[in-house]
């Protein structure tokens, strides 16, 4: 799949040659509705799922979880915990299968890369002054090059909400594309803080600065804020990525994350995504959940499909 066009080529090259155009190309997208965006949303997640395509769910959800440590108090030791956790899921059963990604601060990236050696789950760092993104363009830069340096095949950006709220469309987007270049090899996520862009309107805008930046994926939050992924969110991103392929033939991701706890949650998403993109996105490549708390319920119900009872609660690790 190719990647998303620099400024100056593509179909929608005029869109970023200065402010005033990019301006008048985000402000003209279709208007969100926010009832029909929230019933189509809530419609698909009453969907029934029988049971061997649950048991696929459940292993495909799995797959696509970056299992994640980003707190102040994060050691060495945690992070090798959770890199196991994410080698081998469930101890007791060996076919479970490996979540898709680590992601943690960049300064603990050499520890998850050596603990993860080998294998194809990807180290992920959050950058950027992660999770305000409050720092000056060296400052983020630099935060991005020591990842990579590091060994990380992913990064995970916040944009400048406050430039973004200021209608300052093109400070974010030069932005992506600087942090896109100090990324070098490894995949970009960025992401919005959809709480705190208040509207549909300009969660589509933000959605269509990222990919014209060259985002290899969308991201819904940093599971920091008091809002974080919802149905209506990512559907409209899903929308946004589905729209953004027809037209440039360049294929984005979609990463929900914060407040998915529940296998029913995780279910609810993968049928978002698999009646509003299809079947190519229903991959790890390009559908990812930021929720850690998310492993350890799909792990239960896992175990209760594979069983017919759930087990104590010992039988996972609690992270």
């Amino acid at each position: 799949m190719p990647t998303a066009p620099a400024q100056g080529q593509g179909p929608l090259a005029e869109a970023t040659t200065s402010d005033h155009t990019l301006r008048r190309f985000l402000h003209g997208l279709p208007g969100v509705d926010p009832v029909g965006l929230e019933t189509r949303a809530a419609a698909l997640g009453t969907r029934s799922i029988k049971t061997t395509a649950k048991a696929y769910a459940i292993d495909l959800a799995i797959s696509m979880i970056d299992l994640t440590t980003l707190e102040g108090a994060d050691t060495p030791g945690k992070v090798r915990s959770l890199s196991t956790k994410a080698l081998n899921p469930d101890p007791t059963d060996r076919s479970a299968p490996r979540t898709a990604a680590v992601c943690v601060y960049p300064d603990m990236v050499a520890t998850a890369k050596a603990a993860l050696a080998g294998s194809d789950v990807k180290v992920a760092s959050v950058a950027t002054a992660f999770p305000a993104g409050r720092a000056a363009l060296d400052v983020k830069l630099g935060d991005v090059r020591e990842a990579v340096a590091a060994g990380a095949d992913e990064i995970d950006m916040v944009i400048d909400r406050g430039a973004f709220l200021s209608g300052d469309y093109m400070k974010v987007y030069e932005e992506i594309r600087a942090v896109k270049e100090a990324s070098g090899a490894a995949r970009l996520k960025v992401i919005f803080e959809t709480g705190e862009l208040s509207t549909y309107d300009n969660i589509r805008r933000a959605s269509w600065i990222g990919m014209l930046a060259g985002a290899d994926f969308i991201k819904t939050s940093t599971g920091k804020v008091g809002v974080n992924a919802t149905p209506a969110n990512t559907l409209l991103m899903l929308e946004a990525v589905r729209d953004f392929r027809a037209q440039t033939g360049v294929q984005v991701g979609v990463k929900p994350a914060g407040g998915i706890r529940t296998s029913k949650d995780a279910i609810k998403f993968l049928v978002l995504v698999n009646e509003t993109v299809g079947a190519d996105w229903l991959d790890n490549h390009w559908f990812r959940f930021g929720a850690s708390s998310l492993l350890n319920d799909l792990l239960m119900q896992r175990q209760k499909l594979a069983t017919g009872r759930y087990s104590g609660p010992d039988y996972v690790t609690v992270d």
